[in-house]
């Protein structure tokens, strides 16, 4: 395990990302001053991690809340049961939020404490691979419609980001995978030393979720509100949010984007912008962490569908990040469903 580093974030507020701390010795230190903890936590990481009676036996200021796993907690259902919570406890403006899970906790977490007094502080302490090195990070928060994925939502960075290196060793090969996906993106669009790691015989994970940390933080830093250059984070993403909603989000949300990513390849390529080599570096990554790079052909009118709505979209054109080269990014606007069509013949299974 590396040791212990901090990178900070220049968003609304100026917050650090603590990576190698412990989870625990950190949050009492960040709770002291507090009166009132409100904690969420998936009841599957709570079942396995034990991490709400570690809390409880700290003293009667934490309130624990058991959430449902995974994107089930991102519902108006569950955030209104949170806002009857905040109320019943009188939750003040002077009291603190921790969401400790993957990144569908922390956005929630990140919702409940921008919508609930208009802000509250919160914390964010990542169990995933996945939310160490992309969703706990930038101040991106909300839940899900049955219109899209993260249309609810608000820009509200938490005071402190804890990545516990530890929680890593619990987790199922399938979600380091999921995870790695987020990673392969930052190497795509920022930094392909990250790309050249990957490739090796054995993977760094401390390594390189410093390195996709640093990526993520920096491009937060230079654009909080995602005016243009933040657009590169979502990578990969057009497409994956599109299908993982088409899977009522069997798909892990990396898995989706590892579809994604093969998608905006093909569709940098079609247009002029990336050299085959590099299209099938995304194939070779994708398969090497056995990740998916199919789909089936009979749901592109309904991952189509999820596109249109997509909130990256602008006046009726579907807003794409491509690459011209890893570390090279651009953004492509597409009017033409037959285009997206014959590109999505190329991932097809």
């Amino acid at each position: 395990m590396m040791a212990k580093s901090q990178i900070i974030v220049n968003a609304e507020h100026r917050y650090a990302i603590q990576i190698g701390e412990s989870w625990l010795e950190r949050i009492q230190v960040i709770a002291e001053p507090h009166n009132l903890v409100l904690v969420l936590i998936p009841e599957d990481v709570d079942r396995e991690s034990g991490i709400a009676k570690y809390l409880q036996d700290l003293g009667s200021k934490y309130e624990i809340v058991r959430l449902p796993n995974g994107e089930a907690q991102k519902s108006f259902k569950v955030f209104q049961s949170i806002i009857d919570i905040c109320g019943r406890i009188n939750l003040s403006r002077s009291d603190l939020i921790i969401g400790i899970g993957g990144g569908a906790t922390t956005d929630l977490a990140g919702f409940v404490a921008a919508t609930w007094l208009r802000g509250l502080d919160w914390v964010a302490v990542p169990t995933t691979l996945a939310g160490m090195v992309d969703a706990a990070i930038g101040g991106k928060t909300g839940i899900n419609s049955e219109h899209g994925k993260n249309l609810v939502g608000a820009f509200h960075s938490p005071v402190e980001v804890i990545v516990d290196l530890e929680f890593l060793q619990s987790l199922s090969k399938r979600d380091q995978s999921a995870g790695l996906a987020e990673v392969i993106k930052c190497g795509f669009i920022a930094d392909p030393s990250i790309l050249q790691d990957l490739n090796g015989s054995e993977i760094d994970y401390a390594k390189l979720i410093m390195k996709s940390v640093a990526v993520k933080g920096a491009v937060v830093s230079g654009d909080f509100k995602e005016a243009f250059a933040r657009e590169i984070l979502n990578y990969g993403h057009t497409v994956g949010h599109a299908i993982e909603m088409h899977s009522s989000y069997k798909l892990r949300h990396g898995e989706a984007v590892a579809i994604g990513m093969v998608f905006a390849a093909e569709l940098s390529n079609a247009h002029g912008t990336l050299n085959a080599k590099d299209v099938a570096l995304h194939r070779e990554l994708a398969s090497k962490f056995d990740l998916p790079i199919q789909y089936p052909r009979a749901a592109w009118s309904a991952v189509y569908s999820n596109l249109t709505r997509d909130k990256k979209n602008r006046g009726g054109k579907i807003r794409f990040v491509t690459l011209k080269a890893p570390g090279v990014t651009d953004r492509l606007e597409v009017v033409s469903e037959n285009l997206l069509r014959e590109i999505y013949e190329r991932i097809c299974e």
